[in-house]
C-alpha cells in the first residue's frame, strides 16, 4: 500500500511539471475548443499538413494555405530502412520561369543587324590604362579558350577554326566575367546612397539590369553546354581574383572601371560577330538543327521558330548596348550627373534610351546629354 501511495504522488509531481502546452493539449481531448488557453496558438509546418492552424479565437476561421499538388505525399525511402522521409518532387524546367525582373526592349531584326564593330579611341590616362587592361585579359582570355583571332581571308583556315562546342565555351567563360562588373558597380553606389542618405540618381537599377542581362546569357548557353570540372575551376578561380580586383578599382576610379566594361563589351561584340560570320559561311552545321532554349525564347520574347543566329544577333545587341551604356558612363560625372538612360529629359534632341533607337557605339558625350 505504501508503495501504491509513494507511485502515485510521483506520479502527480510530474504532471504537475507538465509544461502547460501539453496540459492545455490534453484538456482538448474532451473539449471542443480551447477554453483554458485562449491565447495559445499552433503553427502546424505546411510540409507536414498543407495547412497553418491558428487557435486561441473560437468563433474565428481557420485559415489554410493552399499547396501544391505534386508536393503532397512524395516521400523517399531511407537506404537500408523502413523509414520514410518527406521531400520535396523535384520541379520539371518549366516550373522554373518566372517573369523577368527588368523586361526586355523589343529589338527589330534590323537594328540588330545594324550593330557593328566600334572602338573609341583613347582620350585620356585613364582611358590608356582601362584598354591596356582590357588587352591583358583578352589574351588570357583566349589562351583559356583555344581562340586565335583571324585575319581578314583567314577565316577558313584549319588553325583558326571553331567547333560549335569551342564557341559554347568561350560564352560561357565570356559571360560569366561579364556579369561582374555591373553588380559590382550597383552595389557599390547602392551602399553609397546608403551611407549618404540621398539617392543615386538612377545609375543603380541599370547597372544591376545589366548584370541581370549578362546572368541571362551564361544560362541560355548553360542550357547548350555542360562544362567539365576544369573549366569550372577556372570560372571559380577567376570570378575570384576579377571580383576583388574590380571592385577595388571601382572604389578609387568608377570612371576607368567603366571605360574598360566599355572596351570589355567591344571585344565582346568582335566575338559574336566571328561566330556569325561563322555560321552564315556554313562552318557551323552542327548549329543548323540546334534548338534554342526556352529560356531564351522567353526573357527575349523569340518565336518557336527561331535559330541560333537569332539568339547570337539578340546577345550581340544586348552587348552593344551594355557598350553604349558604359562608355556613356565613362564620360559623365559620377557624382552629380543623372543616368540618361532611365532619367530622360526631353528637349527636342535625340537622347539615349533603352532600347537601340538612338544607340552610339563609342558613347554619348556629356555635352550631348540633356541638362
Amino acid at each position: 500500500m505504501t508503495s501504491l501511495v509513494s507511485l502515485r504522488q510521483t506520479s502527480t509531481r510530474a504532471a504537475l511539471r507538465l509544461s502547460p502546452t501539453l496540459m492545455c493539449t490534453a484538456a482538448s481531448l474532451h473539449r471542443s475548443s480551447f477554453v483554458s488557453c485562449r491565447n495559445f496558438s499552433v503553427f502546424s509546418s505546411p510540409r507536414d499538413s498543407g495547412s497553418a492552424t491558428f487557435t486561441g479565437n473560437e468563433g474565428a476561421p481557420i485559415p489554410t494555405i493552399p499547396q501544391d499538388e505534386k508536393l503532397q505525399d512524395q516521400t523517399l525511402q531511407s537506404s537500408g530502412s523502413g523509414k520514410e522521409k518527406t521531400s520535396l518532387m523535384k520541379p520539371d524546367k518549366h516550373n522554373y520561369f518566372t517573369e523577368a525582373a527588368w523586361p526586355h526592349p523589343i529589338y527589330t531584326a534590323e537594328q540588330m543587324k545594324a550593330i557593328d564593330i566600334a572602338h573609341r579611341e583613347t582620350r585620356t590616362f585613364s582611358d590608356k590604362v582601362a584598354l591596356a587592361a582590357i588587352r591583358l585579359l583578352r589574351r588570357s582570355f583566349d589562351i583559356a579558350t583555344g581562340y586565335r583571332h583571324p585575319k581578314p581571308g583567314q577565316e577558313g583556315m584549319s588553325e583558326f577554326r571553331m567547333t560549335g562546342e569551342r564557341w559554347l565555351t568561350r560564352f560561357v567563360f565570356l559571360e560569366s566575367i561579364a556579369g561582374v562588373p555591373g553588380m559590382v558597380g550597383g552595389m557599390v553606389r547602392h551602399l553609397h546612397s546608403l551611407r549618404a542618405l540621398r539617392r543615386d540618381r538612377a545609375w543603380i537599377e541599370t547597372l544591376l539590369e545589366e548584370a541581370y542581362n549578362e546572368r541571362m546569357h551564361l544560362l541560355t548557353f548553360l542550357k547548350l553546354s555542360n562544362p567539365g570540372w576544369f573549366m569550372r575551376l577556372m570560372l571559380l578561380g577567376g570570378q575570384g581574383v576579377f571580383f576583388n580586383l574590380f571592385f577595388a578599382c571601382y572604389l578609387m576610379s568608377p570612371r576607368t572601371c567603366h571605360r574598360f566594361v566599355g572596351y570589355l563589351e567591344e571585344e565582346a561584340i568582335v566575338t559574336y560577330t566571328r561566330c556569325l560570320q561563322d555560321i552564315h559561311a556554313g562552318r557551323l552545321p552542327e548549329w543548323q538543327k540546334l534548338e534554342v532554349p526556352d529560356i531564351a525564347k522567353q526573357y527575349w520574347k523569340m518565336g518557336d521558330n527561331c535559330t541560333m543566329e537569332d539568339l547570337i544577333l539578340y546577345i550581340r545587341a544586348d552587348e552593344a548596348k551594355h557598350r553604349e551604356v558604359n562608355h556613356t558612363f565613362g564620360n559623365l560625372d559620377q557624382k552629380i550627373d543623372r543616368n540618361p538612360f532611365a532619367l530622360k529629359i526631353d528637349d527636342g534632341r535625340p537622347q539615349p534610351t533603352k532600347g537601340l533607337q538612338t544607340i552610339k557605339s563609342t558613347g554619348w558625350e556629356r555635352d550631348e546629354i540633356s541638362a
